[in-house]
C-alpha cells in the first residue's frame, strides 16, 4: 500500500479505536443504588452513612440504620386490608346524627353530598365528593397497586410508581375533610333548644380508614421498588 493511503487510513483508524474505548467505558459505568454502593439515609436526620452491618447506627444522630425494613411490608399490607374493610361502612353508616324539632335525621358522606347538589352548592358538593369518596377509594387503589407491583418485583415504570407514592403521601391529610365539616357543624349548630348534631358511626370509621391509609404508606418502603431493577441488573 502507498504510504500517501497509509496516512489517509490512519487518521479514521484512530477515531474507530477511540469510539470503541469511548463505548466500553460508557457501557462499564452505570448508575448503582445506595444499598449496592453500601451506603444509607438516615430517616432521621438525612446523613449519607457508610453501611458496616445490617443493624449499624448513624454516625450523627445514633440512630439505627436499617437497609430494608422486610415486617414493614407486612405491615403496609395488613393496614391497607383493614382500611378496605372499613371503607364499606364508613361510607354507608351516617357520618352525622342531626336531632332537632321536626325529629331525628342521619346523614351519610353521599347523601351530604346529594343535598349540597340539591342546594345549589355545586362548588362544596364536588369538593366533598371528590376529598371523602374519591381521594380515599383512589388511595386504596394506588396502595393496592404499589404493594402488588413490588411484591411481584415489577421492573416496570419504577420512576412513575415512586412518584405516585410520594402523591399518595400528600394527598393523605386531605381525606380529613368530611371529619372537619362534621367538626365545624357541630360548633355552630349546637344550640341545644334549637338542634343537637353528633358524629354517627360513620364519622369514626371514615377516620379509622384515613388513619390505616396514611399507616399504610408510611410503613411502605419506596426503595422496594427499586430493589427488583438492581437484581435483575
Amino acid at each position: 500500500m502507498p504510504i500517501s493511503e497509509q496516512t489517509s487510513l490512519q487518521p479514521s483508524h484512530n477515531a474507530a479505536i477511540q469510539g470503541t474505548s469511548a463505548t466500553s467505558a460508557t457501557s462499564a459505568v452505570r448508575p448503582l443504588t445506595g444499598n449496592a454502593a453500601g451506603l444509607i439515609t438516615c430517616q432521621i436526620c438525612e446523613s449519607l452513612c457508610h453501611i458496616h452491618h445490617p443493624d449499624t447506627r448513624c454516625q450523627v444522630c445514633g440512630a439505627t440504620l436499617r437497609v430494608r425494613d422486610q415486617a414493614a411490608f407486612h405491615r403496609s399490607v395488613a393496614f391497607l386490608i383493614a382500611a378496605s374493610i372499613l371503607y364499606i361502612p364508613a361510607n354507608l353508616l351516617p357520618v352525622m346524627h342531626t336531632e332537632t324539632i321536626f325529629g331525628p335525621e342521619d346523614d351519610t358522606i353521599m347523601s351530604g353530598v346529594v343535598l349540597l347538589f340539591a342546594a345549589g352548592s355545586w362548588p362544596l358538593g364536588l369538593l366533598v365528593f371528590f376529598a371523602s369518596v374519591m381521594v380515599p377509594l383512589l388511595k386504596l387503589f394506588s396502595m393496592s397497586f404499589l404493594l402488588w407491583t413490588s411484591w411481584r418485583r415489577s421492573t416496570s415504570h419504577p420512576l412513575q410508581r415512586t412518584q405516585l407514592f410520594r402523591i399518595v403521601e400528600t394527598v393523605g391529610r386531605w381525606s380529613m375533610l368530611d371529619i372537619y365539616v362534621v367538626t365545624v357543624l357541630v360548633a355552630l349548630v349546637q344550640f341545644q333548644s334549637l338542634a343537637s348534631v353528633y358524629p354517627g358511626e360513620g364519622a369514626f370509621a371514615f377516620a379509622t380508614v384515613v388513619v390505616l391509609t396514611m399507616l399504610s404508606a408510611l410503613n411502605f418502603d419506596s426503595r422496594l421498588i427499586w430493589d427488583a431493577i438492581e437484581t435483575n441488573e
